[in-house]
């Protein structure tokens, strides 16, 4: 699976114009599952997200973690995260799971990561979507499993 992860103080998903989704302060992520992913690469990185420390501790050094901090985050699927842009310049999307796959494992990484206490909104899988946040640092990292 693939994961881009923003340190946010705030975040919201829109569909039609309707917030479907908000988190914040905490972490705005995009995931993506690959072909061939499973559900305990979707809980392996759930666990890493939560334990990544990216938040200031009291000196002001990245050394805290969603955890640590009581943050929260708002997952939004994302298959173009699986682009490859090796030739051409349209970007080719076969290596995204099929769609049932992708919608699966998009939901299990969501519940991996409000089972392990984070609270955890999301967008909806394959809609047209609006994402609005305000980056955190700002603090921005790539995550694949």
């Amino acid at each position: 699976m693939r994961a881009l992860i923003q340190r946010v103080t705030r975040a919201t998903v829109s569909v039609d114009g309707h917030k479907i989704g908000q988190c914040g302060p905490g972490l705005m992520i995009l995931i993506c599952a690959m072909q061939g992913d499973t559900e305990t690469q979707a809980d392996q990185i759930a666990a890493k997200i939560a334990k990544l420390r990216i938040f200031k501790d009291d000196e002001g050094r990245m050394n805290r973690s969603i955890l640590d901090i009581g943050g929260s985050a708002l997952v939004v699927s994302q298959f173009t995260l699986a682009a490859d842009t090796a030739r051409g310049n349209r970007p080719g999307f076969s290596a995204a799971a099929a769609p049932e796959d992708g919608r699966r494992l998009y939901a299990r990484f969501a519940a991996s990561l409000a089972g392990l206490g984070i609270p955890t909104e999301t967008g909806e899988f394959g809609a047209d979507m609006a994402v609005e946040l305000v980056n955190d640092g700002p603090v921005t990292i790539w995550l694949e499993l």
